[in-house]
């Protein structure tokens, strides 16, 4: 009888856990920036963290509000989107010492080359959503000197997908954003 209370027990401590941890959907039907909204129903950063580590493969890249005619020549100031595609991002935990490899062929693609990044999630002070920032470190460079980067807006996290939101400027001062659909890495 004992061993049965403990095995509840047990099992109740564990799914607890598990429902407490990584980042769940937020409300992103809005096409407003993530930044500029404040909501206090979406996750925490600390969920958020929790949901994003580990290696995601990135899938797809698909655009919201912005016309298919409009051309971008290239995203991270790295390469051209289709480079991206099948690239897997490692998030670690610890020092957030993370990695982007590329695994895409093409014209302007290096296929199999890692680019070494440092990634958190900012927690904007005015209450705004949490975002996930990286800042790309070239050999010789420490993270504290490197002062550029880039924040995506989190938009879904469930352990096994994650869907971030890249700002796009358009020309006509509107803004549209790249949808960065990811799925965890299975080792």
């Amino acid at each position: 009888m004992r061993k049965h209370i403990l095995s509840l027990l047990s099992l109740f401590t564990v799914i607890a856990l598990l429902s407490s941890c990584g980042a769940q959907r937020k409300d992103g039907g809005s096409s407003a920036s993530a930044s500029s909204s404040v909501s206090t129903s979406g996750p925490s950063a600390s969920q958020w963290r929790n949901g994003v580590k580990g290696s995601w493969v990135l899938n797809s890249v698909t655009r919201q509000d912005i016309p298919q005619a409009y051309t971008i020549k290239n995203i991270f100031d790295e390469a051209p989107v289709d480079c991206f595609i099948g690239s897997v991002w490692n998030l670690p935990t610890g020092n957030y010492r993370g990695s982007i490899t590329f695994n895409a062929a093409g014209t302007l693609c290096a296929n199999g080359a890692v680019r070494t990044i440092v990634w958190s999630i900012f927690n904007p002070k005015d209450g705004g959503e949490p975002e996930f920032q990286f800042k790309k470190i070239y050999a010789g460079d420490k993270a504290t000197n490197v002062t550029t980067g880039y924040r995506l807006g989190l938009s879904y996290a469930d352990g096994e997908t994650l869907t971030m939101k890249m700002p796009v400027d358009l020309d006509n001062g509107t803004r549209g954003h790249l949808i960065l659909n990811f799925t965890k890495q299975v080792n």
